[in-house]
């Protein structure tokens, strides 16, 4: 019996990237045997709609094709607590980041790979961060990082991934430690730091493996904490993001919890590059609560 897939698309994703692969995408869906609907989205909210309809009306896989935005609706149209019955969710990157889909094992570069993964593929359960009632697949960001994703958000030029590095370097100069309150498995810490991201899994900003050795399956939550250090200091830090090696540093803490709550004036939090919302934010991880479509022989 040939699987149903439904594919919403964002087409402006990757700068035009999703809509010139969408027509071999759908071809290959068709040659591994899959029957395809594609909506393509006009909005963010359009897309969340187009996810909601096509998962009342039912289908056997929803897959996403776009960045990271589109993965985060995705993610947060499947996903459901341990034990209880939801849709298959399947990635195909087309963006620019693609952070979740790297953490999880799938090629950014290569969309036809992961067309073949939602036609054939077998569903595993991956963890996700809960954020009060939201989810988020990679990294929940605050401090410098989430300063520095709002900030790039902002700017008009450029596009895709190289507004970061603007971003950090613009944010920079004016950005000074913030006040911290946690709880961290119910232990309770007030400090200053530049940042604390918590990761389901290791990557956010297009590679930057701000929680290197984070596990999505581990049922643990990787939390980074870069205390206070000079703009120089976090500076040459920032480069080292990309291999993990800023985390040998000895201003860098990294803790493994399931549960913290993290408060603070002035601090916005964002998870998959997206904005989640003001502090204080109650997080935890949700153990195999993403049933999601991997390669057959994983």
């Amino acid at each position: 019996m040939s699987r149903r897939v439904s594919l919403v698309v964002n087409p402006t994703a990757g700068r035009g990237r999703a809509q010139a692969w969408l027509p071999r995408v759908e071809s290959r869906l068709r040659a591994c045997g899959a029957e395809v609907e594609t909506l393509r989205s006009t909005s963010y909210a359009h897309a969340a709609d187009a996810m909601a309809a096509v998962l009342h009306q039912g289908t056997d896989v929803l897959a996403v094709m776009g960045g990271d935005g589109m993965v985060h609706l995705g993610l947060n149209a499947c996903a459901s607590p341990a034990g209880s019955a939801a849709s298959v969710l399947a990635l195909i990157p087309a963006g620019s980041g693609n952070d979740f889909c790297r953490g999880v094992g799938l090629d950014p570069a290569d969309p036809m790979a992961a067309a073949t993964i939602a036609a054939t593929g077998t569903p595993r359960a991956f963890d996700l961060i809960r954020v009060d009632d939201r989810y988020v697949g990679a990294v929940l960001a605050t401090g410098f990082d989430a300063q520095v994703n709002s900030r790039a958000n902002a700017l008009p030029w450029p596009k895709g991934s190289l507004r970061y590095p603007l971003a950090a370097l613009t944010e920079l100069r004016v950005f000074a430690p913030l006040p911290y309150r946690l709880r961290l498995d119910g232990v309770v810490r007030e400090q200053e730091a530049m940042l604390v991201a918590v990761g389901n899994t290791a990557m956010y900003g297009g590679g930057m493996r701000i929680c290197p050795d984070a596990d999505p399956t581990d049922g643990l939550l990787d939390v980074t904490i870069i205390h206070p250090v000079s703009r120089v200091k976090l500076l040459q830090l920032l480069p080292q993001m990309n291999s993990g090696r800023f985390a040998r540093d000895r201003c860098v803490e990294r803790l493994q919890v399931r549960t913290l709550t993290v408060d603070g004036p002035r601090l916005t939090a964002f998870g998959d590059g997206e904005r989640i919302g003001e502090t204080p934010l109650d997080v935890s991880v949700a153990p195999r609560a993403l049933p999601l479509l991997v390669a057959a022989d994983r």
